[in-house]
């Protein structure tokens, strides 16, 4: 059976739905939530309403992959914290997800399938689950449903901007200059690259196809580019506009088209410069937005107080999960 959850604004009005091909399916709403909770209610919704053996199919890692690499093994040992000892997020709906798989652990897999790839029935949950979205009303039925509405306009899940290149995407983000140790090179920008370069090996053994994306930006983004071309990684710079580095001094913008030279592809999310810092200011949440909705995981330099590297910290595992959000201390 097929899943999918949509949210129109994260968080913002909801909606979950699950179909069996050729079988049964059901839609429902949620006023205010976030499109992790619907992915999860979605499986939830699923698993507790078939009998017998069921596969789910679905375009989440952040629900096949509570599964797949048993996450919630994790969460019950250390008493619902996650790998930060925080709370699990979600923890209302997870646990009665993972207390349904586990009662017949044979019952129930877990199949990660890519959203937006012209896939029947995945397509068909998505319209589901944006209907119920923007409608806040439920369906259910057998068969195909009639009178959907056109597929979802607003990507949310990994692959669905055709720009994207292919690959396990990894975005690499966090703490601008002074934070880590001012414009120039000094030793606490240099362990963080290190740190980075790293994780990055690491990661490479776990996914030959990995692609670091980064937006470029002063700090921890270029310091990432520079630790994916030391791990032999090939890197997509993601701009949320043209001439952000106008602004720089002279040697940082050498650095920059350096770097910008030397990436495996660009993709530039607004074509005209903004006018204002306002403006810009509002590009540059755009596009860490359009980041956590089309990554697999992230690295994120953090010292965990920054207020603003913070919330990109929260909406990144809101997106992905928090087992897929790495944190990295600068030293």
């Amino acid at each position: 059976m097929y899943t999918d959850g949509a949210c129109l604004g994260n968080p913002g009005p909801g909606g979950w739905a699950w179909a069996v091909p050729g079988g049964r399916y059901a839609s429902g709403a949620d006023a205010g939530t976030t499109n992790q909770r619907m992915e999860v209610r979605a499986a939830l919704e699923a698993v507790t309403s078939l009998d017998g053996r069921l596969e789910v199919v679905s375009d989440s890692t952040y629900v096949v992959n509570c599964f797949r690499d048993r996450w919630w093994e994790g969460w019950l040992a250390r008493g619902w914290l996650n790998k930060a000892k925080k709370p699990v997020a979600n923890r209302d709906l997870w646990e009665p997800l993972i207390d349904a798989v586990q009662s017949d652990p044979q019952r129930v897999g877990f199949t990660w399938v890519k959203g937006h790839s012209a896939d029947r029935m995945n397509d068909l949950v998505d319209r589901l689950a944006v209907e119920a979205a923007r409608t806040q009303r439920a369906r259910d039925g057998e068969g195909t449903p009639e009178g959907l509405g056109a597929p979802d306009l607003v990507p949310v899940g990994p692959g669905s901007d055709p720009r994207v290149p292919e690959g396990h995407r990894l975005v690499v983000a966090g703490h601008r200059p002074p934070a880590l140790g001012g414009y120039e090179g000094n030793p606490v920008a240099e362990g963080v690259r290190d740190q980075l370069r790293r994780i990055l090996v690491a990661k490479r053994e776990l996914h030959p196809d990995l692609l670091v994306l980064t937006g470029l930006g002063l700090g921890a983004e270029q310091l990432g580019a520079e630790a994916a071309a030391r791990a032999n990684a090939p890197y997509v710079v993601v701009l949320a506009f043209p001439g952000q580095d106008e602004v720089w001094p002279a040697s940082s913008r050498q650095r920059y088209r350096r770097l910008l030279e030397a990436a495996s592809g660009q993709v530039l999310l607004q074509a005209k410069a903004p006018g204002s810092k306002q403006a810009a200011g509002m590009a540059l949440r755009r596009r860490d937005a359009w980041l956590a909705r089309h990554a697999h995981e992230a690295v994120v330099v953090w010292d965990g107080e920054d207020a603003a590297v913070g919330s990109q910290v929260r909406s990144l595992r809101d997106h992905l999960g928090e087992e897929e959000v790495w944190l990295v201390q600068p030293l």
